[in-house]
């Protein structure tokens, strides 16, 4: 890790905090990152609540209203359904919605899962080196050799894909990454004096790791994480639309797209919507996660 570049004083748990504090006051500072944000809480908020508020059953079926068009089409719709209906006469805002919901909960919870295995994975590797690192890094070499998509596609396509499941298939396939810059980043921290000092005092290597090392190297990794909710919510998508996410009725991104296929000439809102919704939310993601990655590198003189 590079030199910070801020005149911070205190221990290096208060330095690393001062510096994660200025990393997002300089993010919040940029127009993007305020658009990125604006964008995604009003989604976040409307996934979260509007389903409930609204009293509509996104798995309710009424034939009588199927095809119904978006309330922008001019002809034929209604106000009770802004978005239009499927095929079953389901509610496509209410179903869009709940798909959006699920999938930023397997986002961010995959993306958790990853930061922390591999946090944890880098830290020993790093930290003990030797004959630890050389064992962690050969596994974490075995499992970077496996694409994550591939992984996930075998392993759920002879399991059944509940929400834990995908969670658990693509953050244990996607730790690695995180591992390695962890990895790096402890046995560069590792040489530095007030680790000298530590281990002089008498602090054991579970403290130094856990409350030294920890505060200082994990900030700059949960920033670039960031990015990572936004991919993993394609892959999310791409699970779903391939059968092999979380099953029908519940309505997710992939598995309402796969159904509104069959009616794109004619129906083309079924399988446009979600992916509007999805293009909106991955677009606030990563103008947020840009902003937050300029703001680090400038902080850590571009590391």
């Amino acid at each position: 890790m590079a030199d910070i570049n801020i005149d911070a004083q205190g221990t290096p748990a208060e330095v690393a905090h001062t510096v994660a504090s200025r990393i997002w006051r300089m993010a919040f500072a940029s127009i993007e990152f305020r658009i990125g944000m604006t964008v995604f809480v009003l989604l976040f908020l409307a996934a979260a609540f509007y389903p409930e508020l609204s009293g509509i059953d996104p798995t309710k079926m009424n034939i009588r209203s199927k095809l119904m068009p978006p309330v922008f089409m001019g002809e034929g719709w209604s106000w009770a359904h802004p978005l239009g209906t499927d095929q079953l006469g389901r509610d496509m805002l209410s179903r869009t919605l709940v798909g959006l919901r699920y999938s930023l909960l397997i986002g961010i919870t995959t993306t958790m899962l990853m930061l922390a295995v591999g946090a944890i994975v880098g830290m020993f590797a790093g930290y003990f080196g030797k004959r630890v690192d050389m064992v962690l890094m050969r596994v974490t070499d075995a499992q970077l050799a496996i694409p994550m998509i591939i992984l996930a596609i075998t392993i759920l396509g002879v399991s059944r894909p509940t929400i834990p499941a995908i969670i658990l298939v693509l953050g244990l396939a996607g730790w690695p990454v995180y591992a390695r810059v962890m990895r790096s980043t402890v046995m560069s921290e590792r040489k530095k004096e007030y680790v000298r000092g530590a281990m002089v005092l008498g602090a054991t290597d579970m403290r130094i790791m856990f409350t030294l090392l920890l505060p200082i190297v994990l900030p700059p990794m949960a920033f670039v994480a960031v990015l990572d909710i936004a991919r993993m919510m394609i892959f999310e998508s791409v699970l779903g639309f391939l059968g092999l996410g979380v099953q029908p009725p519940t309505p997710t991104f992939g598995n309402i797209i796969s159904d509104g296929r069959k009616y794109i000439m004619n129906a083309w809102w079924i399988a446009t919507m979600p992916g509007v919704f999805l293009f909106l939310t991955l677009t606030s993601i990563n103008l947020m996660g840009a902003s937050l990655e300029r703001s680090r590198n400038a902080i850590y003189g571009g590391s």
